[in-house]
C-alpha cells in the first residue's frame, strides 16, 4: 500500500493555521502529517508536532529553504522537536551530524532543486547518481519532487526506486486520483499532499475531509489492484 502523507500546507508554506486545520481532519483515517520548515515559529511548529502525535499519527517536516544557513538553521529546529521525519533540503552530511542521536529519520532531496516552490531539474541519470550517492551517506529514505520535474516522469520514479533499497517519497503537485496511482505503479514508498487537498483539487465540490478520504482511497486501491 502507498503511504499518504497530508501536508498542511499551501505553496511551498505551512498554514498559519494549521493546528485547527488538523484538529478539523485529525479522524478522517489519515496516519501521516506534516508541514514545511517555513511559515511557522520554531515554537508553533513544537506546538503542532504534540497536536499531530497526540492523534498517534506520524510527524513529518519538510525543509524547503533556499540557503545553506537556512537548511541548517531548520535542521537544528527539528533535533529540538523531533518530529518522526526530516524530509527535504539538498545538504546531507551537515545534517546528519546535527540530527545524529535524535532518533529523526532523514529523507533529502536528490537532484538539482531551484525556486521556491521547489522544482526539480537535471538529467534522470544525474538523478540516479544523487540518489545512489545519498543512499551511501546513510540516510533513511529519498524525497524526490517527482511532479515538479520537467522530464518524463513516471522513467524519472521507475529509475530512482530501481537504483535503491531506500523507500521513495514522491512530493510536489501530486494532484489527481490517476497521479496517486501512477507513482504507486512506479513502486513509490509514499507521496505528499498539501495544496491539492486544501484546493479541492481530488474531488470536486468535497471538504477538506472528502479530499482526504479520495487520497486514502486510492492509495488502498492502488494497493489492490
Amino acid at each position: 500500500m502507498i503511504e499518504f502523507i497530508f501536508m498542511l500546507t499551501r505553496d511551498d508554506v505551512t498554514l498559519k493555521d494549521a493546528r485547527e486545520v488538523y484538529a478539523s481532519v485529525a479522524g478522517t483515517g489519515i496516519r501521516h502529517v506534516g508541514c514545511k520548515d517555513v511559515g511557522l515559529t520554531t515554537e508553533e511548529l513544537e506546538g503542532l508536532m504534540d497536536d499531530i502525535r497526540s492523534h498517534g499519527h506520524e510527524t513529518w517536516i519538510e525543509v524547503v529553504s533556499e540557503t545553506e544557513e537556512a537548511t541548517l538553521a531548520s535542521a537544528r529546529a527539528a533535533a529540538e522537536i523531533r518530529p518522526d521525519h526530516l524530509i527535504g533540503g539538498t545538504l546531507i552530511e551537515p545534517v546528519q551530524e546535527i540530527l545524529a542521536g535524535t532518533g529523526v529519520r532523514f529523507w533529502p532531496y536528490v537532484g538539482q532543486i531551484v525556486g521556491h516552490p521547489c522544482l526539480l531539474r537535471g538529467s534522470i541519470e544525474d538523478i540516479v547518481a544523487d540518489t545512489r550517492r545519498a543512499a551511501t551517506l546513510g540516510v533513511d529514505g529519498i524525497n524526490l519532487l517527482a511532479y515538479r520535474y520537467d522530464g518524463d516522469v513516471e522513467a524519472l520514479v521507475r529509475a530512482v526506486v530501481g537504483a535503491t533499497d531506500l523507500p521513495v517519497i514522491c512530493a510536489g503537485s501530486v494532484h489527481s486520483v490517476e497521479r496517486i496511482r501512477t507513482l504507486d505503479a512506479c513502486g513509490a514508498w509514499g507521496f505528499t499532499i498539501g495544496t491539492a487537498a486544501l484546493d479541492g483539487a481530488l474531488v470536486d465540490g468535497a471538504p477538506l475531509s472528502g479530499q482526504l478520504q479520495a487520497a486514502l482511497e486510492a492509495a488502498g486501491a492502488s494497493a489492490r489492484a
